[in-house]
C-alpha cells in the first residue's frame, strides 16, 4: 500500500505563488521508481491533469500551465512537489497526488494511489 499526503494549500491573490507538497510512504513503494502526477478538480468540474514527473525525471504539464507551474521530486525525502506561480482565479481547486500509474499519463482513472487533496484557492 501506498500512503501520499499533500500540504501547502492556501489563499493566495491573483498572481501570488504557492509550493505543493506530497509525502510518499509505504512498505514496498520505491519512490524513486514511481512516476508521480499532480490533477486538480474544482467545484462542478472532473478531476483534470495537472502535471507529471517520470521516475527518470521528465516532466509533462498541462498547457493551462505550461511556464507558470514547475513540478519536482526530491527522491532522498520520498516527496514529490508542485511549485505554482502566477497564480490565476481558475486555478482554484483540490490539488491531488498520485502515482501507481497503470495507463495514459494524463487520464485520472489510470492512477492506483492518491492523496486526500490540498485546497487552493486563488482570489481575484
Amino acid at each position: 500500500q501506498v500512503q501520499l499526503v499533500e500540504s501547502g494549500g492556501g489563499l493566495v491573490q491573483a498572481g501570488g505563488s504557492l509550493r505543493l507538497s506530497c509525502a510518499a510512504s509505504g512498505r514496498t513503494f520505491t519512490f524513486n521508481k514511481a512516476d508521480m502526477a499532480w490533477f486538480r478538480q474544482a467545484p462542478g468540474k472532473e478531476r483534470e491533469f495537472v502535471s507529471a514527473i517520470m521516475w527518470s525525471s521528465v516532466t509533462y504539464y498541462a498547457d493551462s500551465v505550461k511556464g507558470r507551474f514547475t513540478i519536482s521530486r526530491d527522491n532522498a525525502k520520498n516527496t514529490l512537489y508542485l511549485q505554482m506561480s502566477s497564480l490565476k482565479p481558475e486555478d482554484t481547486a483540490v490539488y491531488y497526488c498520485a502515482s501507481g500509474r497503470r495507463s495514459d499519463l494524463m487520464d485520472a482513472g489510470g492512477y492506483h494511489f492518491w492523496g486526500q487533496g490540498t485546497q487552493v484557492t486563488v482570489s481575484s
